[in-house]
């Protein structure tokens, strides 16, 4: 039996790379039409949680709410957390959530693992989403759990036997944003995770156990629909009235999309073998250097 137990709650997010985001005559995001990804947030909280399947055994549970279509989320969060189970909330009275409204679903499917007899000590997030930038579903969902909120934490260390959590954590004072506050808290906690967050693994120990973990990853990761739980409102349990858009008192009046900006500059070939066009290459760069000498 493990004796640590951790959720992992990751979302789906438009691929902003590929310039094609598609939405609805209602303002909402259209996903069917959009590529997407597992959001960069979500992926650094899956490794926060992978850390403590290295240092201390823990079962991983990670969890999402969205379309069919975002488990293949989940089957990329598998590959990064070695994740246990995997728990897709999908229905369509989910659609056009706001944070309180997915807050509700999260909260739901998480006290529904540990009626299940497995009681869940830390829930990871991300910091925020790249398609929100609100950062406030985790916060939410752990007020709605009635855990202990980390914000911004950057490290973390696990004291099993006494039920503790130690936390390196970013924060703003007095006009400095990069003020380093360790915590201590009892578990269970519920931690965001810092984008400059970084796993240490300083032993040989620890890194054999790495790459152990790596490999389970990526076996499970292929076949990840052996532990995939799909789940819908009603298996959830969850009050009609308090997810998808009657849930959400945020209103989205409008949404533009950002036009691209006109490319400014050009690219030029120069053929490295040809001595003319280096000294032309040279020259130029020393008249953008204001004189600076090239030899």
């Amino acid at each position: 039996m493990a004796s640590l137990r951790v959720a992992v709650i990751v979302k789906m997010e438009p691929d902003f790379s590929e310039g094609n985001v598609s939405y609805n005559s209602d303002g909402t995001l259209n996903r069917a039409e959009t590529k997407n990804i597992l959001g960069p947030h979500s992926a650094i909280a899956c490794r926060a949680a992978f850390y403590t399947k290295v240092i201390y055994g823990a079962e991983i549970y990670v969890a999402t709410m969205g379309p069919p279509i975002a488990d293949s989320a989940l089957q990329q969060a598998q590959l990064i957390s070695n994740a246990d189970n995997l728990y897709l909330f999908s229905d369509r009275i989910f659609a056009g959530a706001d944070t309180l409204a997915t807050a509700e679903v999260l909260k739901t499917g998480i006290n529904m693992i540990q009626e299940q007899g497995k009681k869940v000590d830390i829930v990871f997030s991300g910091h925020r989403a790249s398609d929100g930038e609100t950062g406030q579903t985790g916060p939410q969902t752990a007020w709605k759990l009635g855990y202990t909120f980390l914000g911004n934490v950057i490290s973390y260390y696990v004291d099993i036997e006494n039920r503790k959590i130690r936390a390196k954590r970013l924060i703003s004072l007095q006009g400095f944003y990069d003020i380093i506050e360790e915590v201590e808290a009892l578990l269970p906690v519920f931690i965001t995770v810092d984008p400059l967050y970084k796993a240490n693994y300083d032993t040989i120990t620890q890194r054999l156990a790495f790459m152990k973990h790596r490999k389970e990853a990526s076996k499970k990761a292929q076949d990840y629909k052996q532990y995939l739980n799909v789940l819908n409102a009603q298996q959830l349990g969850v009050d009609p009235k308090l997810v998808g858009l009657p849930g959400s008192p945020t209103i989205v009046y409008k949404v533009e999309k950002i036009p691209k900006a006109k490319p400014t500059r050009r690219a030029t070939m120069v053929d490295g073998s040809d001595r003319g066009q280096i000294v032309e290459l040279a020259t130029k760069i020393n008249q953008v250097l204001s004189g600076a000498v090239v030899e």
